[in-house]
């Protein structure tokens, strides 16, 4: 699948490329942002792994992994503040989502512009499903999904509760 850019109101969602590894690094380096999900930081050289690892695609020829960087938009000079991804299964027409902002821009709404960018964006690739797995403690994240038009359930997998949003055909 090759993936557009898509523009929302301050941020340009860009299609990642291994090339964003340097400056993603330093966006994502703060521990605080593993609080709810685990792990650290990566270094510039893992995250170039890891980017061509996402970029290559997925094994399975029926999903496809949908990967941008947030670019915001400033007349002095435009920076990375964050990703989205999705994983869409073509089959069920199902994707997952998530996303992350840097600390340093945490607080502005970019994390809610970009994934009701995303989710718009998935409704014309004619995905019917969207979920989203968050922690019940991250207040933060869960004010995200919302705004992207997703509503929790009753589902709790690996500690996080399952949002969703399902359009009728």
């Amino acid at each position: 699948m090759i993936l557009p850019e898509i523009r929302t109101a301050r941020l340009d969602l860009v299609p990642l490329r291994v090339e964003h590894a340097d400056e993603m690094a330093l966006v994502l380096g703060d521990p605080a942002l593993h609080t709810f999900i685990g792990g650290s930081p990566d270094d510039v050289e893992a995250l170039r792994a890891r980017y061509r690892r996402m970029i290559a695609g997925s094994p399975d020829p029926g999903v496809s992994w949908c990967n941008w960087v947030l670019r915001l938009r400033q007349q002095e000079s435009p920076c990375l503040v964050g990703t989205v991804q999705a994983t869409v299964g073509r089959a069920d027409r199902r994707a997952e989502i998530a996303w992350v902002v840097g600390t340093p821009w945490q607080g502005r709404g970019f994390a809610s512009e970009a994934a009701r960018g995303l989710v718009n964006w998935l409704a014309g690739q004619d995905v019917r499903t969207v979920v989203a797995h968050v922690h019940p403690d991250h207040g933060a994240s869960a004010a995200v999904a919302k705004a992207a038009g997703l509503t929790p359930t009753d589902t709790v997998q690996d500690g996080e509760i399952r949002w969703e949003s399902t359009t009728e055909t």
